[in-house]
């Protein structure tokens, strides 16, 4: 097979009117389908298991946008055992005909592609824009692995030496499970999944309980595209029940994680013990959050200081575990800075994510909500509220942009990740101090420098310790192929998803060497 040279889907432009207009039917269709149950799917068969994931609109949480049946650790066992049953015949299809489903799946996606993203507008309360751009990145990871799979297939060569013909292949590991988060749905989920069956292995898919009508709109692309029965085994259900049960099952061979630091731990921790009769040492790719920090120097366009920072720490609410929450200015530019990110942070309008005029929307759950608003309330007394701090969860869990300035490097709000539309704003003596402040957390996932200075730019490419380092931008997106993703310390393992290297994660290298 020979593909075209891999490029990003474009996003959306939703200044065009047919575009509006298909996305506002793409609502009112996804809407209409709210008494819709959607079942388990195991060896391929759906199951009801009298249980029910009930998913509400964070814009109204009184609005049902579907129920997904919910597993138990019997059906959990079960989709191990369909996984395993299928693993045999799937590792051994030809990586030609697994890059065709991705493909395949990719092509039906950009076909329902409002319809995912408007589902994602419902279910976690995502804006119009940044909806679609999660969207546009699913596309990406399947487009990307097919390619990708493609290219680690077959025989790899080594140094050759006299007498001995040699060669280096890489075989899929066996039966995972992939563990999303709600934030990116879509995009994360299905580069979780996909990664690990392009690359012949079996999944148990584990959406977030805040976003399991997504998950079960994924299970459908596959399913529409050709994988075979047990290859994706979907397995809607409780991180500490089912969860637990999958991350410590003997049978499990890999574990694909993105979500909190404390689940992240707690899941390497649990996989690092060996059940009755495991035969090996499981793998945990887990990328598990930040505390990212942009620092704005003099020799910096203060113009695009603050539109980066503003893009980046309330775009999505702040939901997203690049998204900046702190912010280190130099003394000589900190008042400006301060004064005009807390100008920008009053002009966004906050509300109901389905509306097209929102720049932000609500916040994911009551939880979500409450947790925010605990770290405002810490905020007052850690620093001085230049902007927001208001919130409202009587009909949609809604919180508005908020600002503060003054806060030391040691406070909560400024070590602490809050996952939420909340930034904090310190003052550094010179760009050292800087650097200092900003590797001064246990988290290393992205950062940004505004600075035009080529010395001061050379000395962060060498000592601000993330894994994902931008300048004179915003922090957030990473495209697929062109920025992999991934962060360092306590931000996770690494593994830079939409990279060359991640689907090595889910293979091992086989060395076959005859003598001549």
């Amino acid at each position: 097979m020979t593909l075209p040279p891999f490029t990003n889907q474009p996003l959306t432009d939703f200044s065009n009117p047919q575009e509006r207009d298909g996305f506002e039917r793409a609502i009112a269709l996804v809407e209409a389908e709210h008494a819709r149950e959607r079942p388990l799917v195991i060896g391929g068969a759906p199951r009801m298991t009298g249980s029910w994931i009930e998913s509400r609109d964070p814009s109204d949480h009184q609005r049902i946008v579907g129920r997904v049946a919910k597993a138990s650790t019997h059906d959990a066992e079960d989709a191990v055992r369909a996984a395993e049953g299928a693993y045999p015949g799937w590792s051994r299809t030809p990586a030609i005909e697994r890059a065709a489903l991705g493909l395949r799946a990719a092509s039906i996606m950009r076909r329902r592609r409002h319809e995912l993203s408007a589902t994602m507008v419902l279910e976690v309360g995502k804006t119009w824009p940044e909806a679609d751009a999660d969207t546009a990145e699913a596309i990406d990871f399947l487009e990307y692995y097919a390619r990708e799979a493609l290219a680690l297939d077959g025989a790899h060569p080594v140094i050759p030496i006299k007498g001995t013909a040699s060669d280096l292949r890489y075989v899929p590991i066996g039966v995972g499970v992939a563990i999303p988060p709600w934030n990116f749905p879509l995009a994360i989920a299905m580069g979780l999944v996909s990664s690990a069956i392009l690359t012949g292995n079996t999944v148990i898919f584990k959406p977030s309980s805040l976003a399991p009508v997504v998950g079960a709109k994924i299970v459908e692309v596959l399913d529409e595209a050709g994988a075979p029965p047990g290859v994706v085994n979907f397995v809607p259900g409780p991180g500490d029940s089912v969860g637990d049960f999958l991350v410590a099952h003997p049978r499990v061979r890999f574990i694909n994680f993105t979500g909190s630091r404390d689940v992240g731990v707690r899941i390497s921790s649990v996989a690092g013990r060996i059940g009755d009769g495991q035969l090996w040492i499981k793998r945990v790719i887990a990328e598990m959050g930040g505390k990212n920090a942009i620092i704005v120097d003099p020799s910096g366009d203060l113009d695009l200081a603050v539109s980066g920072i503003l893009a980046s720490a309330f775009g999505f609410q702040g939901q997203k575990c690049s998204a900046c929450s702190r912010v280190i200015a130099d003394g000589s530019v900190y008042d400006e800075v301060v004064a005009r990110v807390a100008s920008g942070a009053e002009a966004l309008r906050v509300g109901p994510a389905k509306e097209i005029e929102s720049d932000m929307g609500p916040v994911a759950d009551g939880s979500q909500f409450r947790k925010i608003a605990g770290y405002i309330e810490a905020g007052r007394g850690e620093g001085r509220l230049v902007a927001g701090g208001e919130r409202d969860d009587s009909i949609g869990y809604f919180i508005h942009p908020t600002v503060f300035a003054d806060v030391p490097p040691t406070a909560s709000i400024m070590q602490e990740e809050i996952f939420g539309p909340v930034v904090a704003i310190t003052k550094s003596r010179d760009f050292v101090d800087a650097l200092a402040i900003a590797n001064g957390t246990q988290y290393g996932l992205t950062g940004g420098v505004f600075a035009r200075d080529p010395a001061k730019l050379d000395l962060a490419r060498r000592e601000f310790h993330v894994g994902n380092l931008y300048f004179n931008r915003k922090i957030t997106g990473a495209l697929v192929g062109v920025e992999p993703f991934g962060g360092f310390k306590l931000s996770g393992t690494d593994a830079k998803a939409g990279g060359p290297d991640y689907l090595k994660y889910f293979l091992e290298a086989k060395v076959i060497s005859e003598r001549l």
